[in-house]
């Protein structure tokens, strides 16, 4: 080969390298989350006895299985939990209509278990779409799980029917083993989840 043709194939496979270098960067930046905060190694959750909105008995078995955004908040909230509902809600809905499988189910832990029947969670995690799960506890349990999860809530006013809850407002994802794998913190836009939920569910 001639000395400037060696130098030009030099040049080009310099070229194609660099380029191949900056599509895997690009690829992994775009693929990289933007507000998941996820944990460097799966936190199981622990074992509790809750109970769903048709009023079956069930444990932490209920996380198994599925992808699952997991909430806590109560039906009474004015606003965080309603609009944070809507979110996941419309994000999921991007998320399938863009072809994502697995698609993250909805869960709903109220810790307003005086106040949240079983009949009460139906009927509100119904409003925000089909498939979403309602789940409650006796205090001891909800603090069990809370407790371990690092989610806070406390009752606030004396009232027994007109009180409110205050309650942490992060979303944590829960992977097929029951075990937490990430967290989404406030504000939630449903553009947030959809670029990062595909990463995170591979």
């Amino acid at each position: 080969m001639q000395p400037r043709n060696l130098i030009v194939a030099v040049l080009l496979g310099i070229a194609l390298a660099v380029g191949l270098f900056l599509a895997i960067e690009q690829r992994e930046r775009r693929s990289a989350p933007l507000t998941a905060t996820v944990l460097p190694a799966p936190k199981p959750l622990p074992d509790v006895q809750l109970v769903d909105q048709d009023g079956r008995e069930v444990d932490t078995g209920v996380f198994r299985g599925q992808w699952d955004l997991v909430f806590f908040g109560f039906t009474h909230c004015p606003d965080v939990c309603p609009l944070t509902l809507q979110t996941l809600a419309r994000a999921q809905s991007r998320l399938e209509a863009a072809g994502q499988d697995p698609l993250p189910r909805i869960v709903l832990v109220s810790v307003d278990p005086e106040r949240d029947t079983p009949e009460q969670l139906a009927r509100y995690v119904a409003s925000f779409g089909d498939g979403h799960v309602g789940l409650t506890g006796d205090l001891a349990e909800l603090r069990t799980l809370t407790d371990a999860l690092g989610i806070y809530f406390a009752r606030v006013g004396d009232d027994p029917v007109a009180y409110t809850v205050d309650h942490s407002s992060v979303v944590l994802l829960v992977d097929p083993n029951g075990a937490m794998r990430a967290l989404f913190s406030s504000p939630h836009t449903a553009k947030n989840y959809v670029h990062d939920l595909p990463g995170l569910l591979r």
